[in-house]
Formats: C-alpha cells, sequence, structure tokens
C-alpha cells in the first residue's frame, strides 16, 4: 500500500529496529570501575564515573614513572593486564546473545487466498459454442503474500499485522529449521493493523518471546528487529529508536508508532522490534520510503497496545475501544497562549455527554487532559492509545488542568454502549437510497464502523452493487445528515421520509469529516 511514501511493511512493505549488545573483556567491569569506558578505548572520551554518573571530565592519564635503578620491574599481575585492552581484537560487539534468544520465536507467516477468475461473456452461448466448443469454468488464481510473526505464548499463539493476513484463506507460519504448521486466525482488526494466530498441530510448548514495557523506551535506545525480508529467510537488523508517539502516518491513520532507522524491507511486517534485554518492545509495521526498500525509517506497534490485544484474543472477544463519552481536541499554539500554558501540549475536552463516563469521572468542558497515569499526553492519539492499552474494565487516572488548577481524576473505561438500538432497515423503491442498508448510529455501531463515537444519527452500512444508492454515489459509513431539509435521527424516520411522494430529492451526507450535499431531480 503506497500512500505519500508512507508504506506497510507487510505482504509488500516492511519495518524493523535496532539493538546492540556489548560484550567486552572478562574483566571489563573492572576496567569501567578504573575510570575506562568503550568510549576510552574508540578514542571518543569519557565523562562517566563507574555509577554511571557524571563527574567532570575525564581523567589524564599520569606520566610513565621511570623505576630507580635498584627496584626491580614486577611483571603486571593478570588483573592489570586487562584492566585496559591491549588491541581492538580484545573489544567485541555483538548481537548473537539476545539472537539465539529471541530469534527462534520469531516466524515467517504465508498467506494465500483463491481468487475466481471472469468466465468469458460468450460462454454457454450456443452460437459461440458451435465454433470453440464448451468453455470449461477456469480455476481460481492463488494470491500469496509473506510476512513476519512472532510467538508470544507456549501454546503456540503468534501475533502479526492485519494486512499480512487479510482476505487469506490458508494462513501457514515457518520456522527458521525448516518446521511448517497451519494456523487458525484467532482475532484480527485492521484499525490497529494487528491479527493473533494459534499454532495446528504442534507438540509441546513453543519458544516465546516475553513482552517489554514499550511506554518505558526513550529516543536513542539500541533494539534489534528480527523477521523475513523479501522472503529470504530470518534476517536481524539493528538500530535505535528514533521518534515515539509517531501518529498521522498516512490519511486517516489513527494508530500511535514506534519510529527506527533499522534496515526495513517488504516482509518484515509482524516481525520482532527487540530491546537489549530481549524483549518485545513492537511489532513492526510499516516503512516510509520513495523506492520500497528501506531507508532508515520504519515504524513498529508499540507492545503494550500488542499485549492488550492479544489478551483480547485469549479471551475470545473483539478488541474494542474504551468509551469515555467526550470530545478531544489538540491544544494548539494560540489556544494555550489563551488558557495561560506554558506549550501546546495536552488534550482539551470539547463536550462531555450527559450520563457518560466522563461526566461520572468529573470532567468538564474546557479541561486540559495532560496525563493518563505517569504517561502524558500530547493530542487525541496519545490519549486514545492510552485508553486502548488500559483496556475496558480498568480505572485510569487522569490529569487535567482545569482554571489553572491541576486535578486529578479516576475515569473508569467501559465497553461502547448500543444505545439506540441499530434498528436495521434495507430502503427500496425509487429514491436515491434504494438498496442501501442503514443503521441507528451508537456508540458500539460507531465503534464497528470505526467512526468518531460521539456521532449520532442514520449511516449507511451497506450499499447492494448496481442499485440506485450506489449509482448515486452513496458508500457503507456515510452519515445521512438531511433529505429534503429534515433532520435523520433514526432509520425509521428516514423510512417514513422516502415513503412520501416527492420530485426530487435534497440530501446532505457526512463522509470522512466533510460534509456533501447532492440533488437528484
Amino acid at each position: 500500500m503506497f500512500l505519500t511514501n508512507f508504506k506497510r511493511s507487510g505482504p509488500s512493505l516492511t519495518a524493523a529496529a535496532i539493538s546492540i549488545c556489548l560484550f567486552l573483556s572478562p574483566l571489563a567491569g573492572e576496567a569501567h570501575a578504573e575510570g575506562w569506558g568503550i568510549g576510552n578505548w574508540f578514542g571518543w572520551g569519557s565523562d562517566e564515573s563507574a555509577d554511571g554518573r557524571a563527574d567532570g571530565p575525564a581523567p589524564v592519564p599520569a606520566a610513565p614513572v621511570t623505576p630507580e635503578p635498584s627496584a626491580r620491574a614486577e611483571p603486571a599481575s593478570p588483573s592489570a593486564r586487562e584492566q585496559v585492552p591491549a588491541t581492538s581484537a580484545e573489544i567485541t560487539l555483538t548481537f548473537a546473545p539476545l539472537v539465539r534468544e529471541t530469534a527462534p520465536a520469531v516466524v515467517n507467516v504465508y498467506a494465500a487466498r483463491a481468487v475466481p477468475q471472469r468466465l468469458s461473456p460468450f460462454a454457454g452461448d450456443p452460437f459461440f459454442e458451435q465454433f470453440f466448443g464448451r468453455q470449461a469454468r477456469p480455476e481460481p488464481r492463488i494470491e500469496s503474500s509473506l510476512g513476519s510473526g512472532v510467538i508470544v505464548d507456549p501454546s503456540g499463539l503468534v501475533v502479526t499485522n492485519n494486512h499480512v493476513i487479510a482476505d487469506a484463506d490458508e494462513v501457514r507460519i515457518s520456522f527458521a529449521d525448516g518446521r511448517e504448521f497451519e494456523t487458525e486466525i484467532l482475532l484480527k482488526d485492521a484499525k490497529v493493523d494487528l491479527a493473533v494466530l494459534r499454532i495446528e498441530g504442534g507438540e509441546g510448548t513453543f519458544p516465546t518471546v516475553g513482552f517489554g514495557n514499550s511506554d518505558g523506551l526513550e529516543i536513542g535506545d539500541l533494539v534489534l528487529a528480527i523477521g523475513n525480508p523479501f522472503g529470504i529467510g530470518q534476517t536481524v537488523t539493528n538500530g535505535i529508536v528514533s521518534a515515539l508517539a509517531r501518529t498521522h502516518l498516512s490519511p486517516g491513520d489513527p494508530g500511535v508508532f514506534i519510529q527506527t532507522d533499522a534496515a526495513i524491507n517488504p516482509g518484515n511486517s509482524g516481525g520482532a522490534l527487540i530491546d537489549m534485554r530481549g524483549r518485545l518492545i513492537g511489532v513492526n509495521t510499516a516503512i516510509f520510503s520513495k523506492s520500497g526498500g528501506s531507508n532508515g525509517i520504519g515504524f513498529a506497534i508499540p507492545s503494550n497496545l500488542v499485549a492488550s490485544f492479544v489478551a483480547a484474543a485469549k479471551a475470545g472477544g473483539a478488541f474494542e475501544r474504551p468509551y469515555v463519552g467526550a470530545t478531544f481536541g489538540p491544544v494548539t499554539a494560540d489556544l494555550a497562549e489563551a488558557l495561560g500554558l506554558a506549550a501546546p501540549t495536552g488534550v482539551i475536552v470539547h463536550r462531555v455527554g450527559e450520563g457518560s463516563p466522563a461526566e461520572k469521572a468529573g470532567l468538564r468542558d474546557g479541561d486540559v487532559v495532560t496525563a493518563v497515569g505517569s504517561a502524558r499526553v500530547s493530542n487525541p492519539d496519545a490519549l486514545g492509545y492510552q485508553l486502548a492499552t488500559a483496556g475496558i474494565g480498568s480505572t485510569i487516572a487522569l490529569t487535567v488542568l482545569r482554571d489553572g488548577e491541576q486535578e486529578a481524576l479516576s475515569l473508569d473505561l467501559v465497553g461502547a454502549p448500543e444505545v439506540p438500538a441499530r434498528d436495521e432497515r434495507s430502503l427500496g423503491g425509487r429514491t436515491p437510497f434504494a438498496g442501501a442498508v442503514v443503521w441507528n448510529l451508537s456508540p458500539k455501531v460507531a465503534e464497528t464502523l470505526d467512526l468518531p463515537m460521539e456521532k449520532t444519527g442514520v449511516v449507511v452500512a451497506e450499499v447492494e452493487r448496481g442499485s440506485l444508492a450506489a449509482r448515486f454515489g452513496l458508500q457503507p459509513k456515510d452519515i445521512i445528515v438531511t433529505v429534503n431539509r429534515q433532520d435523520i435521527a433514526s432509520t425509521q424516520a428516514l423510512e417514513h421520509l422516502l415513503a412520501e411522494d416527492w420530485n426530487g430529492y435534497d440530501f446532505q451526507i457526512e463522509r470522512g469529516g466533510r460534509l456533501l450535499e447532492q440533488r437528484v431531480r
């Protein structure tokens, strides 16, 4: 998928990450205690003491002292000789121990689906068959894709990207040692671009990678990326965390990502981003590239969100966004100045719904949410990420600014309610809506269709191909706002309105936050 140079790194896209394991000579710790660090060995200099704190300028080695003639020079003790490496060969930089520990849990993912082939337009025509005979139905064409996955449970649960296995009829995984297994898709969600597979037919337990805390990452941390680029086999790349909480990588993308400069190529999607303790801190997902290959800008889904998604898969349910019942917006520079804030950061509360969890928590219009727990909130996407990782059923602590004072609130996270009932209606007749299936909008329906939960009214759920609704441009997720200058509050009201005799139709729909108008005569 190419969107202004933004590419998912799955079947045709990739993401990666970076890390470094540092192994020194046997008594490197003693050398460090003597004031020596890696910087000294490479000539970079060091201003850290043995406890890691800055102690001022690096010590200057004392001038050599010539022993008195009567003194007999004693050979240096082994420990003294090993405090300072004599040659560059004594310094070893390697990721091998981390790779040995984590790589067995990273698998290749192969997805395939059968695509029906179109019959000849003359198939079944008697005249045509006189000359060419009866035409056999063509065999379906098999489309395949490849990516990577990470085993996160010894029972054989594999997490990967949704775009790697989307619409697949068959999904297989293979290990680096050549073993292959069929899998079952337990849960997939296009909104967060994650999927959980279960390995079928395996005996015993599988190697795993444990989850790390992605909220504890800092820019500059070393990381490793393990995956299957271009399907050539398991490959490890390394680098650092380049940025945190990247958002809006493509139009309409609601995700929050870790950015890394690791080499990323198509096929790495779903692979592991590993920290220096061998923990999973991200699932590699996408790259930003003009050529389709790596140029040092890759993105991974944070492990805290992945862990919440895996927990939902284990519970046998869907991955749902918590319902808050309030609308939020970014704090702009002008707004920050008007509110007397030191910087344009945080999320402002626009409207709090009556009886909503937000109202019960004490949130008010005009409040500025600055933190969820200990995590700072810089924009609405970051707030949504923190809510999603906390999960339904939990209680979170909010820090808000109100009238210049800091307040602490507790918010209970609940599932989105389906109120009003969706009251599905299939529209017919000779109207521009004939062939459309419509629902009443509720927070639950909005969650299902990936719409803002505060939206109300009537939404198009389906459009029959070739119908009048399709001809007039209606699309799923369109919100019907007005018809002939009458507000549409429910599916029942819309159906009654369309049953009347009209000379034409003027209607407004909302699509992707934009209001569109159409006139039919």
